[in-house]
């Protein structure tokens, strides 16, 4: 058992790691009172091979592992967590179209999600279904003219922003069943825009509800098959709930490596802080903890890059462990920098709040330990 990154790996991480500290991280602050992302940074990114990072390469992608994603969240997340988060979402719903889309689909659109000229955005929660999702309502009813979609999605990072939304939808009964998955582009006939959530964290990203009235898309952007789209949908899970638990990984390195930094300089009863053995014990316990949480991470995105059969529960065990844990840890680095972490000018307090979200989307913490008992209980 070899826990060591390979070479390639590193450099993976180190590429990524370098364009969030360049490119991403002086205007973080910047991006987060303006609440949006200049669409001028995911060309950038996509010319690194992060627009379809694990989409195959005979498609035209990256064809990395899910290991060497949680690599590059990671380190992106050292920059803003909002803005990698935000990749991943892009990246999912690159890989759904990858993996289920037809040949024709493929082709029109994936060549424009590579090179990030057209930003995904995922949409399956609404406002009456997020953790219990097989209960949308969204009605895409087939016509002559293609899927005219009916109901209102919620929570979506993009809304009003993205240049395509994958919509899980109902074409069929009540139920996963009856669930489909379609590509609405912007600007379809139909398609609006609630106004901007004014959110704790992730301020950086547009999220708004996505509207569909009697909204047009061709049938030829449908997904793969009718009544499928639920299983496609849940499959893209897997991998996001790895995403954002490397996201939560990331940002706690960072404030812990902030923290560290802070406590050699702040002086109290004429000494570093960092040399009273209380506070060292803090700084231990946050070490063993995050160690903890980026190798629970790793294997479990080993097991989904195997196709082992409990790849699902370790997906979302690690999910859940590493957000809580993230949110624990830059907690403390707020604590252990007293009032200045209060303060915008150190960064802490954006961690704190843009972490917070991570124990509830990609499915809650809730529904992670769910997930794993029910595993568990059908053995």
């Amino acid at each position: 058992m070899d826990f060591a990154l390979s070479q390639e790996q590193t450099a993976i991480f180190d590429m990524a790691h370098g364009f969030g500290q360049e490119h991403i991280a002086p205007h973080a602050r910047t991006w987060e009172a303006e609440g949006t992302i200049p669409k001028s940074l995911w060309p950038q990114i996509a010319e690194l091979g992060l627009g379809g990072i694990y989409v195959s390469e005979e498609a035209g992608g990256s064809g990395l592992s899910r290991l060497d994603a949680t690599l590059v969240f990671e380190a992106l997340s050292m920059a803003c967590p909002s803005v990698a988060a935000f990749l991943s979402i892009h990246n999912m719903c690159a890989r759904m179209i990858d993996a289920y889309g037809s040949d024709d689909l493929k082709a029109r659109v994936l060549p424009r999600a590579l090179s990030m000229e057209m930003v995904l955005s995922y949409c399956l929660t609404e406002p009456g279904s997020g953790s219990d999702a097989a209960a949308l309502k969204t009605r895409a009813e087939r016509t002559n003219e293609g899927y005219r979609l009916t109901g209102t999605k919620a929570f979506i990072s993009g809304g009003g922003y993205s240049d395509a939304y994958v919509v899980m939808c109902r074409t069929g009964a009540n139920g996963p069943k009856g669930i489909s998955t379609v590509i609405v582009e912007a600007g379809a006939e139909g398609l609006s825009f609630g106004g901007l959530e004014d959110k704790m964290g992730w301020r950086s990203q547009p999220t708004a509800q996505v509207q569909f009235d009697a909204c047009l898309t061709p049938h030829d952007m449908l997904l793969g098959e009718e009544g499928h789209g639920f299983r496609y949908a849940m499959a893209g899970l897997d991998g996001g709930r790895l995403n954002i638990a490397a996201c939560s990984l990331g940002a706690a390195q960072a404030g812990l490596d902030a923290t560290l930094a802070y406590m050699r300089d702040r002086q109290a009863f004429g000494r570093p802080i960092d040399q009273f053995q209380a506070l060292q014990f803090r700084l231990a316990d946050m070490e063993i903890e995050l160690q903890a949480a980026r190798v629970f991470l790793r294997q479990a995105a080993w097991k989904l890059d195997t196709g082992a059969p409990d790849a699902t529960k370790f997906c979302a065990m690690a999910k859940k462990f590493v957000t809580e844990a993230g949110s624990r840890i830059v907690d403390q680095c707020l604590q252990l920098h007293g009032g200045y972490g209060y303060l915008a000018d150190y960064g802490i307090e954006k961690l704190v709040r843009d972490l917070r979200v991570h124990q509830i989307l990609e499915g809650t913490n809730e529904i992670m330990r769910l997930i794993t008992a029910r595993h568990m209980l059908a053995r």
